[in-house]
């Protein structure tokens, strides 16, 4: 079965007595027991929720894993990867990850007595010269955030065996349709499902998914263990976004990389960031085991009061901490998503503190770069017609 069927073509709850079309929301915490003597299926909703079991069972089929694990946050997912390692165990991470990776590998994984390392894994002759006998993990995004960097994950999963480690990718940029990390020989893979999974901006979650069962036995023990599972409603509209994945997907990449071209020829614009951009650094590598290029697209002008007045000026992107959501979006990573990396280690990895980050909705692209070109227009002083966004009529809830 294709993935876009698979999205949509599934048992919604396996054992249910109504035979209900859409997963029914297990809100209860516990379960009623036939016996005083042993557990059921479902005792209590930490330890296992029929809701909970549909939507895992999806992110599963989706990674082709042997099981997933869905959390409270993406970070929740990370941290309970980190439950895995021991105190003196090492990280090699590559040195562009998403600020509060950072945070968390830095300030509460230094405090277990983990040691993470930040080295370029793009480059593999220095991956392969980094490792140690401490190094138990690898972790890398399937493109780097916000910098649009692509490693080698087949060639990082055979040096990372090799040297008796795991490798671990970040796939929230390209979701399970746009790389399947597992088939690559990764070990784990991580969605902020918040992103692109859900796509609609109203949860928040993570989820982990192994091809070991191995693994998967002991994270699933960390999972009841630690009390980070994911509550049953916001697994329910988590399992409603995925059903739209493929199509809300399809119309963001291919309006990206439309944007990504007009961008290319904006005077105003020094450098682009974007993975299907023909010449893109290791667009090579991308290609060859990424089916799709993500909706985020990257822009550096060179000057940052120039980003910061850009984004200000756009329209039909509100400036948004988060991305991957079917409205568009655009932030400054330095002042937001990567504002808990410290400034000198910025400096020291040459992270350009003007780069814009675009996520790309599902809106029609031609008012999305109609909205772009307007904002550029602003910067320069020229008045012309500029897009409006009307606030609804009658007395807003919110005020």
């Amino acid at each position: 079965m294709r993935d876009s069927t698979r999205l949509v073509a599934f048992d919604p709850c396996d054992g249910d007595p109504f035979h209900a079309s859409t997963t029914p929301i297990y809100q209860t915490a516990t379960f009623d027991q036939e016996s005083a003597s042993g557990f059921g299926r479902f005792d209590y909703s930490r330890s296992g929720n029929p809701t909970r079991e549909v939507l895992e069972r999806q992110i599963a089929l989706l990674e082709r894993g042997v099981r997933a694990l869905a959390y409270a946050s993406g970070l929740a997912a990370i941290d309970a990867m980190l439950e895995l390692l021991a105190p003196g165990d090492e990280i090699l991470a590559c040195d562009d990850l998403y600020g509060g990776t950072y945070r968390l590998f830095s300030r509460v994984a230094a405090r277990r007595g983990i040691v993470t390392r930040y080295v370029d894994l793009t480059d593999l002759a220095v991956a392969g010269a980094a490792f140690s006998p401490r190094t138990k993990l690898v972790y890398v995004e399937s493109v780097s955030n916000p910098l649009m960097r692509v490693c080698d994950i087949r060639a990082l999963a055979a040096l990372s065996h090799q040297h008796g480690a795991m490798l671990a990718v970040d796939n929230t940029f390209l979701s399970p349709l746009g790389m399947r990390p597992l088939e690559l020989g990764a070990d784990l893979v991580i969605h902020s499902a918040t992103k692109y999974l859900c796509g609609h901006g109203d949860v928040t979650a993570g989820t982990l998914a192994v091809r070991d069962e191995e693994l998967a036995s002991q994270l699933a023990f960390l999972h009841n263990a630690t009390g980070t599972a994911l509550g049953p409603h916001d697994c329910s509209l988590l399992l409603r976004g995925l059903k739209t994945l493929d199509l809300r997907l399809e119309r963001q990449q291919r309006s990206a990389g439309a944007i990504a071209r007009h961008l290319l020829d904006r005077p105003e614009v020094r450098l682009v960031r974007f993975p299907g951009l023909p010449g893109f650094p290791s667009s090579y590598v991308h290609k060859r085991q990424a089916t799709g290029d993500g909706a985020v697209v990257c822009i550096e002008t060179g000057d940052d009061e120039t980003s910061r007045r850009f984004v200000e000026a756009l329209r039909l992107f509100p400036i948004r901490v988060s991305f991957g959501s079917v409205g568009s979006s655009a932030s400054m990573p330095c002042a937001m998503s990567h504002a808990s990396i410290p400034d000198e280690v910025r400096k020291a990895r040459k992270f350009p503190s003007d780069i814009v980050r675009l996520s790309v909705g599902i809106e029609d692209v031609r008012d999305l770069i109609a909205d772009i070109d307007a904002a550029f227009a602003l910067l320069r002083g020229e008045s012309g017609p500029q897009v409006e966004v009307k606030p609804s009529l009658g007395t807003s809830p919110c005020h």
